[in-house]
């Protein structure tokens, strides 16, 4: 599959996986399996002097409100999430819509390692090594039809599991919403992995989206339902604050949060005198997805 980005994060700014398998042990399986070379993209890593984090840290400090609204919430309570015989409805505008197995959907895709930034609104940051396949390749099993022009997503609703959806933080299930052409990106990929390793519970399992440009609660976790729309799709947390959270979401340093600034990011695994870096437009992937947006007002649509 050909892909259209350069690498400029390696191993060296990947959040380590030493619990699990040593760095010498993970490349080697990287090489065997050709992954090596498919990583993030944006042209500024080398300034952005990413410090790893712990694996502990990338599956245990996590937003995940369907398990809580605490960052240990879902390491503690998303054992109780059952994701056997997972499936995906994926209907309105495709020519094949209907329920697709999750197991049958992997025998179809390419799963690659992708190693990305991941940005959260709140103004932290990690690295993440996902693995996973493009979304366009699912969207293209179910035959995305000419009128389409959003994507929208939607978690599972299951509160005997996901204790957090007892509470009425949200309107449940979790939704969220892509533009066609957004979705369409090689860099926007449904992640089945971390580390080579399924993805966790707490992490969106068994499937989730990832799109590495956007703040992270864009990229909805534990997805049971796809629907491509010829209209906007809302979203839970532009629901819950317009004025705070925008549709697009687009990682911008010069567009606050109104309660914080987004000029800088702190990177999980510091400790309290964690150090923070400049955040950059658009997470780094710039050069790729600007074009996106061109024209737009990117503080209307933020």
């Amino acid at each position: 599959m050909a892909h259209r980005w350069t690498n400029d994060l390696t191993r060296d700014d990947v959040t380590p996986y030493k619990d699990y398998l040593n760095r010498r042990q993970l490349m080697a399986g990287m090489t065997g399996l050709g992954l090596a070379g498919l990583v993030g993209t944006g042209s500024a890593a080398a300034a952005t002097d990413l410090t790893p984090t712990s694996y502990e840290d990338i599956t245990s400090y996590n937003n995940f409100y369907e398990f809580g609204t605490g960052k240990g919430d879902p390491a503690t309570y998303a054992h109780l999430l059952n994701t056997q015989d997972w499936s995906i409805q994926i209907d309105g505008l495709v020519d094949r819509p209907g329920d697709y197995k999750f197991d049958d959907v992997m025998k179809e895709m390419t799963v690659e390692e992708r190693i990305y930034r991941f940005r959260c609104v709140e103004a932290w940051s990690m690295v993440v090594p996902w693995n996973g396949f493009e979304l366009k390749d699912l969207l293209d099993l179910a035959g995305v039809q000419s009128e389409a022009k959003y994507v929208a997503f939607e978690t599972l609703y299951r509160p005997t599991e996901m204790v957090g959806q007892r509470l009425p933080t949200l309107n449940w299930p979790y939704v969220e919403g892509l533009r066609l052409d957004e979705a369409m990106n090689p860099l926007t990929i449904m992640a089945t992995g971390i580390y080579d390793k399924p993805i966790p519970n707490q992490n969106g399992a068994p499937l989730r989206l990832v799109v590495p440009w956007k703040y992270g609660f864009k990229s909805i976790k534990s997805v049971v339902r796809i629907t491509l729309t010829d209209y906007e799709p809302p979203t839970s947390w532009n629901q819950a604050g317009p004025r705070e959270y925008g549709f697009y979401s687009n990682v911008n340093p010069e567009v606050d949060h109104p309660r914080w600034s987004q000029a800088t990011e702190r990177l999980i695994g510091g400790g309290v005198f964690a150090k923070r870096q400049d955040t950059l437009m658009f997470n780094g992937y710039e050069e790729e997805v600007a074009g996106l947006y061109e024209g737009m007002d990117l503080q209307r649509n933020f």
